[in-house]
């Protein structure tokens, strides 16, 4: 990402106001891309449903049966492999101001698919919005684990984010799984698709 160098003199110069607002606009872009991406996720999720009703269709959107939400309930690992899940599930754990896990989650399984030669930016983007003490979306590991884990992303591998990952994924099924399960949003769109398909 294009980042504003300015040589010493002219930092300087700038006052603290314009300082600022150059801060300000960077956090303000970062937070705009963020939240698209979300907006944009949670809609691909949730617009096939509102447009067919929730009733299965032969067009070419992928609609929920209730058959998928209910396997959703017999693993995170069910819930997570699939990608209308991974949207109801994220917009629950941002209910609960705890998206981080489930979005560093999901960078770690496309870091392992990267290839070799794109590994160390990829790993340098992973820690700096995740991983270090300061990060915007810093995820819930404790100061052995973040260290090792800044460590094993300098070296740059397809497993640099294995530990970590697990350490997250453990949180999640531990934690926030149970309470998705037991969530209105979970019970609400389970039962408007048993209603629709007994119909």
């Amino acid at each position: 990402m294009p980042g504003f160098f300015f040589s010493h003199s002219n930092m300087t110069e700038l006052s603290g106001r314009e300082d600022c607002k150059l801060a300000e606009g960077k956090i303000h872009k970062k937070k705009q891309k963020a939240f698209g991406a979300d907006l944009k996720n949670y809609l691909k999720c949730m617009v096939p449903h509102l447009e067919s009703g929730l009733r299965t269709s032969s067009s070419r959107s992928v609609v929920l049966s209730a058959e998928e939400v209910m396997q959703w309930s017999q693993s995170l690992e069910k819930l997570l492999a699939s990608q209308s899940g991974q949207g109801v599930f994220r917009e629950f754990l941002k209910s609960e101001f705890s998206e981080e896990n489930i979005e560093f989650w999901l960078a770690c399984e496309d870091y392992k698919k990267t290839k070799s030669d794109h590994l160390h930016g990829k790993a340098e983007r992973i820690y700096e919005e995740f991983v270090q003490t300061d990060a915007i979306k810093q995820i819930n590991i404790d100061y052995q684990m973040r260290e090792a884990t800044a460590r094993r992303a300098q070296e740059a591998t397809h497993t640099s984010f294995d530990e970590a990952q697990k350490t997250v994924y453990i949180l999640m099924e531990r934690d926030s799984y149970p309470r998705f399960l037991k969530s209105k949003a979970y019970l609400n769109l389970l039962n408007q698709l048993q209603t629709s398909t007994s119909k």
